[in-house]
C-alpha cells in the first residue's frame, strides 16, 4: 500500500480531451496506486487538449465530487484562475504530454523549503582593467553583479602602475558596488583603498609593510606556492598591527601541483583554525579544457567542507562564461547538503545543462495509442528509443536521420514553407536531445540549465560593449 506524500492533494480531478482518455485512464491508475491520492477523470466534449481554453473549461467542466485540485493539460490556453475561482478549487496545469505524468508527480517539490542558504562570498575578477574603458568595466561589473558576485575585483596589470585605479575604484562604489583591488603593486593597492576598496589580494612578506596603513583587508600569499614560513610570517605581522586579513595558500593548475595545493588548505585550516580563507578557483578552471560548472561545484564543496569563506573567480575563457553564477548556485547547494548531511542530487537542476537531470521518454505503448487515435493532419513529433517519431492521421513515420525523415514527410504530405521551416526546428531539436540525453517536448525548448539565462552572456573584455 503506497503512501501519499504530506505535500500532495488527497483527491485530483484530471481533465482531458476524448482522445486522450483511455491512455489517461490506465497512466492515472498507476499513479494512484503508487502516491496514494484519488482521482477523477472528467473527460470534456472536444477531442484535443490543445483546442482548450481555461474559460471553455469553466463552463464545461463538471466535478462529481469534491476534489482538493484540478488540474488542466498542459496545453490548455489561458489563466487557471479562471477555473479556480468557479470551482473554488486550486487550480493548476500539468505537463503538456500524458507521458510526462508520471515524472510531473515525482518530481513535484524535491526542493526544500529551506534551500537557498549560503556562507560563501564570490569575488568576481574583472581582468586587465587598464586595457577597458569606463563603459566596459562598468558594463562587466553589473552583469557579475546579477550573477551572483559580492565583491567586483579591479585585475590590474602586473609589471604596469595603473594611474586610474582609484577613480574606477571610486565609480564603482558609486555604483552602490563593493571593490576588492587585484594587484601586488603597493602604490596601486593604496590608492585603491583611498578610494574605498574594501580588500586587497594580495600581500606577502615582502609588501606586507605597506599594507598597515592602507585602512583595508588584505589576502596574504606566500611568497612562493607552499612556502609555510613566509606565510606565517605574513600572517604574524598582520595580526600584530590588527590588519583584517584572508589566507590563500594558492590553488595550483593540473599538472603543476594541484593535488598538492588543495592539500595546503586542508592544512591552512589545521593551522589557523578560525581564520579567514580565499581560494582562487581560476586556475583550474580557466586552465582546463571541460565545462566549468561541475569543477566549479567540486571546489566549492572542498571550500565548503574547510570553511573557506571566499572564493576568487574570472570569467574570461568561453567555457567559463557562466562562471559566477555556476559558483553562485553551487554555494547554495553544497551549503544545503552539509548543513542537512544529504547528497547533493535532485535539489539543483540548473547545474546540469548538456543532459537533463531526468530524461523521460514515450514508450511504444504511448506511441502506438496516439497513432492510433490521432485523427488530423498535424504532426506530433517524439524523439524516444534513439529515433524521432512523426505522428498524424496519415501514420507514425520514423527514423534516426532528420534529413530521411523530412524528406518523407514532404514527400508523403502537402506542406508549406511555413510549416516545412516549423517542422525541421523542431526535428533538429529532437535531434541534439537525442544525441545528448535530453528531454525532448514539442514546442517547448531544450533545458540548459543556468547557461541559457539572460544574464549567462559572455563578458570577456574582447566583446565588451563600449558605449557610454
Amino acid at each position: 500500500m503506497s503512501t501519499r506524500p504530506p505535500n500532495l492533494p488527497r483527491r485530483i480531478a484530471f481533465v482531458t480531451g476524448k482522445l486522450a482518455e483511455p491512455l489517461l485512464r490506465r497512466t492515472v491508475a498507476e499513479l494512484e496506486r503508487q502516491h496514494g491520492f484519488e482521482a477523477e477523470i472528467c473527460v470534456l466534449k472536444i477531442s484535443v487538449a490543445a483546442l482548450m481554453t481555461t474559460e471553455w473549461v469553466a463552463r464545461h467542466l463538471k466535478l462529481p465530487r469534491p476534489v482538493d485540485l484540478i488540474l488542466l493539460p498542459g496545453l490548455c490556453r489561458g489563466p487557471t484562475e479562471v477555473v479556480a475561482e468557479r470551482f473554488g478549487v486550486r487550480t493548476q496545469k500539468g505537463p503538456k504530454e500524458i507521458w510526462q505524468l508520471p515524472d510531473y508527480f515525482g518530481g513535484q517539490n524535491r526542493r526544500p523549503k529551506d534551500y537557498g542558504g549560503y556562507d560563501i562570498e564570490i569575488i568576481a575578477e574583472i581582468n586587465h582593467c587598464p586595457r577597458l574603458s569606463w563603459p566596459q568595466i562598468r558594463r562587466q561589473a553589473m552583469a557579475l553583479r546579477r550573477q551572483g558576485a559580492d565583491i567586483i575585483d579591479v585585475g590590474c596589470e602586473p609589471g604596469y602602475r595603473w594611474r586610474g585605479v582609484g577613480d574606477c575604484v571610486r565609480r564603482l562604489r558609486e555604483l552602490g558596488l563593493r571593490v576588492s583591488v587585484d594587484t601586488l603593486d603597493p602604490e596601486e593597492a593604496a590608492e585603491g583603498a583611498r578610494a574605498g576598496a574594501e580588500l586587497v589580494l594580495s600581500v606577502h612578506e615582502g609588501t606586507v609593510e605597506h599594507a598597515l596603513d592602507w585602512g583595508c583587508a588584505v589576502v596574504a600569499i606566500p611568497a612562493h606556492p607552499g612556502d609555510w614560513r613566509s606565510l606565517e610570517r605574513t600572517v604574524e605581522r598582520l595580526e600584530q598591527a590588527g590588519v583584517p586579513y584572508r589566507i590563500d595558500p594558492i590553488l595550483e593548475p593540473i599538472g603543476f601541483g594541484f593535488t598538492a595545493s588543495l592539500l595546503r588548505y586542508a592544512e591552512a585550516r589545521r593551522r589557523w583554525p578560525q581564520a579567514e580563507l580565499l581560494m582562487g578557483v581560476g586556475n583550474v578552471t580557466e586552465l582546463t579544457d571541460v565545462d566549468s560548472a561541475g569543477v566549479n561545484v567540486l571546489l566549492a564543496a572542498i571550500c565548503q567542507e574547510l570553511g573557506i569563506r571566499t572564493v576568487l573567480t574570472t570569467s574570461v575563457i568561453n567555457w567559463c562564461r557562466t562562471a559566477v553564477r555556476e559558483l553562485d548556485v553551487a554555494r547554495r547547494l553544497v551549503w544545503y547538503a552539509l548543513r542537512h548531511r544529504t547528497l547533493p542530487k535532485h535539489l539543483e537542476p540548473l547545474l546540469v545543462m548538456l543532459r537533463d537531470p531526468d530524461c523521460v521518454e514515450p514508450d511504444e505503448d504511448y506511441l502506438r495509442d496516439v497513432a492510433a487515435r490521432v485523427r488530423d493532419k498535424n504532426f506530433r513529433l517524439f524523439a524516444a528509443g534513439g529515433k524521432l517519431h512523426a505522428i498524424n492521421r496519415s501514420g507514425h513515420r520514423r527514423d534516426d536521420d532528420p534529413f530521411r525523415l523530412f524528406r518523407r514527410l514532404l514527400s508523403e504530405e502537402p506542406i508549406d514553407p511555413a510549416h516545412a521551416f516549423y517542422l525541421g526546428y523542431e526535428l533538429c531539436k529532437a535531434e541534439i536531445a537525442l544525441r545528448l540525453g535530453k528531454r525532448y517536448v514539442q514546442d517547448e525548448p531544450l533545458r540548459w540549465g543556468l547557461a541559457a539565462e539572460p544574464d549567462s552572456d559572455g563578458i570577456s573584455s574582447d566583446t565588451a560593449d563600449d558605449s557610454p
